[in-house]
């Protein structure tokens, strides 16, 4: 493949752009010297990048994109929309509208408010429930990501710039440890104020954990936060929080909301989300407000995809889908006696992949490998995301070159990764220096 283009459009980047890109999961960094640099375009399941070389593709927008690029019926929503204006001086219908949507099929919810990203509906609810509570802690999950704002970079190996004071706030348990969670509640009684957590990531809840962890908040008054940025219209379309029988005090959507467009959902009961609206005698909570917050396109999409997935079976071909992916690579897992060195994680809906050195070690090394050989074969994958688009042919073509990529890994396991891997190695984005 020729990335030409590419190459001369990255100078330019890093010349005007910290990092040469708007999101850290897109950088350089992340991907292997021989791998396309700007993508210009999308549709279903598959990417082009700026030299015409296609490719399926399983980021899927960060996961943000489960109906598939460019799906026709959003984008016609919110051209309509465009056509009419996309922001006033007062609210517009869709606001309400949405509002009704989302909360037929969030059911636990009795409230929302939408944004236009993870980062801002999280924090609205790390602040709400400070508020709510008269407390200030907030307990989070070691998991990889809840905002770019202070509460939770403080907290990442990249805090450079968090007051510590700021950092000291937040305090963290594990996933699926119980106990890891109670001792912070021994240790901090009265003074937590919410517990923020994805339902699932890369393994399962085992043994109740999450009901748990639902009924502990109750008990200690601390506000329950689901983070479904990534679970939402993915796991159900009711979330996680239906998919596992949760009802969260709070819950936070995005991503898969809008299939792409920029919108995010802060969720809950209403006695919580009222402090942020007028029709109380508590003091004033600044929830959420962005001249561009209730931007009408996005807006417009969010409906659609509501209505797509009430109409078509959406999570069921998702979940269909990375059930064969699954198989057929965890079948050339074995073919090539990897069980030991390349590991899917997550469920089918939501699949990624671990690698691993010849020692068992976590490795980038490998990981930079196993990208390199799938891009050369014309499948993009820094995970195994699928969507509606996907289809039983591009699941067959990426098992195959799966199967060829494990092949080479396997060599690189047995004959040393230094004969096979080009240029240097990809590296975590969570790392304190460069």
């Amino acid at each position: 493949m020729n990335y030409d283009k590419s190459r001369s459009l990255q100078k330019r980047a890093h010349a005007l752009i910290p990092g040469g890109a708007h999101t850290y999961a897109k950088g350089d960094d992340q991907y292997p010297e021989e791998a396309p640099g700007f993508i210009l375009r999308g549709d279903g399941s598959h990417v082009w990048d700026v030299d015409g070389n296609e490719f399926i593709e399983y980021g899927m927008g960060l996961r943000s994109v489960t109906l598939g690029h460019a799906y026709r019926p959003v984008i016609d929503a919110a051209y309509q929309e465009m056509l009419r204006g996309s922001n006033f001086t007062r609210p517009h219908p869709l606001e309400v509208h949405l509002a009704e949507e989302f909360l037929s099929v969030i059911t636990g919810a009795e409230m929302v408010k939408f944004s236009k990203n993870g980062s801002d509906v999280t924090s609205a609810a790390v602040r709400l429930s400070r508020a709510y509570t008269g407390r200030d802690f907030v307990a989070i999950c070691a998991q990889p990501f809840f905002s770019v704002d202070d509460w939770f970079i403080g907290a990442t190996p990249m805090n450079a710039g968090v007051p510590k004071a700021v950092q000291r706030l937040t305090l963290t348990f594990q996933y699926n440890s119980i106990e890891s969670l109670q001792a912070l509640f021994r240790q901090y009684p009265g003074q937590i104020a919410c517990v923020i957590l994805e339902a699932e990531k890369d393994v399962p809840p085992l043994n109740g954990f999450l009901h748990e962890v639902q009924h502990l908040c109750k008990q200690q008054g601390t506000v329950f936060i689901l983070d479904e940025m990534i679970t939402g219209f993915r796991w159900h379309i009711g979330g996680a929080q239906q998919y596992y029988g949760l009802t969260p005090d709070l819950s936070a959507f995005g991503k898969a909301l809008g299939n792409g467009f920029s919108v995010a959902a802060l969720a809950g009961k209403a006695d919580i989300l009222h402090l942020g609206g007028l029709h109380h005698d508590k003091e004033r909570v600044f929830l959420l407000s962005y001249t561009h917050g209730a931007e009408t396109c996005s807006l417009a999409a969010a409906r659609e995809v509501i209505r797509t997935y009430k109409r078509e079976p959406v999570i069921e071909v998702m979940w269909e889908r990375g059930r064969l992916l699954k198989e057929g690579v965890q079948k050339a897992i074995e073919t090539h006696r990897l069980q030991d060195h390349f590991k899917l994680l997550g469920p089918p809906c939501c699949m990624v992949y671990a690698t691993f050195d010849p020692k068992r070690q976590p490795s980038q090394p490998f990981r930079t490998l196993f990208l390199q050989e799938m891009i050369r074969r014309g499948i993009l994958a820094p995970s195994f995301i699928v969507s509606y688009a996907h289809t039983e042919l591009d699941i067959s073509r990426t098992v195959e070159a799966a199967q060829d990529s494990l092949g080479i890994y396997r060599h690189a396991i047995d004959e040393g990764i230094e004969k096979y891997l080009v240029g240097r190695s990809v590296k975590p984005v969570w790392r304190t220096f460069n």
